[in-house]
């Protein structure tokens, strides 16, 4: 059984409720290599690692409260178009990196644009997703 500190080496294909994929490491040809327990993963993953055995798969189901969070409405912000520089290239229903002042850039989602008003959403882009992961746990790295 993988102990919390242990670095893993896992191969996975996440998908929606729907069945879209939205992530897959097997289309990539790349495992993603860890240290479980840390928090490196989303806590759902995380959490399903630390029940395996180096050699075996499974599909878990992971609420959006243990994945990228529920979605919050107070996450949604306003602003006047004039106050954004090159609004007029804002890509509706597109994500983007917003960059603040002495901050790192911030992904946001420009959700509408209307009266004279743009509104952002800063939520995570699986935010209320309820995920499936299939894992396999393929080693560990001393």
């Amino acid at each position: 059984m993988i102990e919390a500190g242990q670095t893993v080496v896992v191969h996975y294909r996440g998908t929606l409720n729907d069945g879209t994929v939205f992530d897959n490491s097997y289309d990539r040809g790349e495992p993603i290599i860890f240290e479980a327990g840390a928090g490196y993963v989303i806590p759902g993953f995380d959490k399903a690692i630390l029940s395996m055995e180096v050699g075996e798969r499974k599909t878990v189901k992971i609420p959006a409260a243990e994945a990228y969070g529920n979605y919050q409405e107070g996450l949604l912000q306003t602003i006047p178009l004039d106050a954004v520089p090159n609004s007029d290239q804002l890509p509706e229903g597109e994500f983007i990196y917003m960059q603040m002042e002495g901050a790192d850039p911030i992904p946001c989602k420009v959700l509408k644009i209307e009266n004279g008003e743009v509104t952002f959403d800063y939520n995570p882009r699986l935010a209320g997703e309820d995920l499936t992961f299939e894992i396999e746990l393929i080693s560990t790295v001393d």
